[in-house]
């Protein structure tokens, strides 16, 4: 089964990233916590019915990777930046770290996620800058674990966009070109950045 970890220190904006968890793992896949502490802080309360891990890490980045791979996770979910305006896609700090070589997929919620009204997804856009199939192949397994459908136009406005990294970057690498960053700060909906080559099949 696919394992979806969540950043998540109980911030407003991690409130959002859980919300998205809890989306993305109605496509089937298992859902499990992750908060990074630097100095042995305080841990931040959690919702008692998902898996909770605390990690000592003086980097959030470094300390998520290393979660990720002892857990054989596909994914991590991040919020945005806390001054993100509702509704936007801003990866925060730690996320853009992952985004330049992280080994596993990338998932990231609108501000004010948490507590949107619409969080259903009936339409995923899949992107790819050179056509890696494994960008449209995840966006149909998500599609077809959610009772979505996949769309291709531009001028569409879905309830989830599916990128895929650079050419040229490391198979079970990612890595964005500044066109997907742009594409992520427009999306207006969540956003699944992939691992060059590597399809989530949920």
């Amino acid at each position: 089964m696919t394992t979806i970890i969540v950043s998540y220190d109980g911030t407003d904006n991690d409130r959002d990233a859980l919300a998205l968890g809890r989306v993305l793992a109605g496509a089937g896949a298992s859902l499990e916590l992750a908060y990074v502490s630097h100095r042995r802080e305080p841990e931040p309360d959690s919702p008692t019915d998902v898996p909770f891990h605390v990690v000592d890490n003086p980097s959030t980045a470094e300390g998520l990777r290393e979660l990720v791979l002892a857990r054989g996770a596909e994914m991590i979910v991040f919020g945005s930046e806390y001054r993100t305006a509702p509704g936007h896609v801003d990866p925060q700090a730690t996320a853009k770290r992952l985004l330049e070589g992280g080994p596993v997929a990338l998932a990231f919620a609108p501000s004010g996620y948490a507590d949107a009204s619409h969080k259903a997804i009936a339409t995923i856009r899949a992107v790819s800058e050179d056509g890696d199939p494994t960008t449209r192949e995840t966006a149909e397994a998500l599609a077809q674990k959610l009772g979505a459908e996949v769309v291709d136009g531009p001028g569409d406005s879905p309830d989830l966009v599916v990128v895929g990294s650079k050419p040229g970057t490391v198979n079970g690498r990612v890595t964005v070109s500044a066109a997907a960053e742009y594409l992520i700060e427009l999306a207006g909906c969540p956003v699944v950045v992939l691992p060059r080559g590597v399809v989530v099949r949920f």
